[in-house]
C-alpha cells in the first residue's frame, strides 16, 4: 500500500527550477572547457561549489529549521539556491555582466521556484544565495582570453569574439 506522506507530485514550477539548478552549474562547467584551453576555470568552480555545498551541509546539520510543506528539517539554508548563485557568481566573475544577468536571473527563479513550491522560507534561500555568492567570490578570477558577447543591433543578432593574439 502506498503511503499519502511518500508521494511526492512536483509542479511544474518545482521541476523547472530543479532543471535551472542543474543547468546553470553545467553551462558554467561547460563554458570553461570550451572557452579556455586550460582547466584553470573549471577548477576555480568546482573549488566555489564544494565549500558552498559544505557550508550548506553543516548549516543544514547544525540548524534543525522544518520545511514548509514539512518534508524533513533540513530547510536552512537552500542548497539549491546556493549552487545556483556559486555558478552565476562564477559565470559573471570570470566572463562579464553580458553572461552574468542571465545567470542570476536563472538562480534568482531556482530560488523562487523553491519558496513557492513550499520546500523553503525566503530567509533559507537569501542564506543559501549569500553562501553561494561568497564562495563564487572567492574562489573565481576574470578569465583573461577571448571574449565572446552576444550582440543585437537594428534587428540583427548574433556573437562577437574578441581577444588578443
Amino acid at each position: 500500500m502506498l503511503a499519502v506522506g511518500s508521494v511526492s507530485a512536483k509542479s511544474n514550477l518545482e521541476k523547472s527550477g530543479d532543471i535551472m539548478h542543474l543547468l546553470l552549474p553545467a553551462a558554467a562547467l561547460g563554458a570553461s572547457i570550451i572557452i579556455e584551453d586550460n582547466y584553470q576555470g573549471s577548477w576555480q568552480l568546482i573549488k566555489s561549489g564544494v565549500v558552498s555545498r559544505v557550508a550548506v551541509e553543516g548549516l543544514k546539520f547544525s540548524v534543525d529549521k522544518d520545511r514548509p510543506d514539512g518534508s524533513g528539517d533540513d530547510s536552512f539554508p537552500s542548497g539549491h539556491t546556493a549552487d545556483s548563485f556559486a555558478s552565476a557568481t562564477f559565470i559573471q566573475q570570470r566572463y562579464g555582466w553580458q553572461w552574468g544577468i542571465p545567470a542570476y536571473i536563472g538562480a534568482t527563479f531556482v530560488g523562487y521556484s523553491r519558496v513557492q513550491s513550499d520546500k523553503h522560507y525566503v530567509e533559507d534561500v537569501l542564506a543559501g544565495a549569500a553562501i553561494g555568492i561568497i564562495s563564487g567570490l572567492y574562489f573565481t578570477e576574470p578569465y583573461s582570453g577571448i571574449t565572446i558577447s552576444p550582440t543585437a543591433n537594428s534587428g540583427h543578432y548574433g556573437v562577437s569574439f574578441s581577444g588578443t593574439f
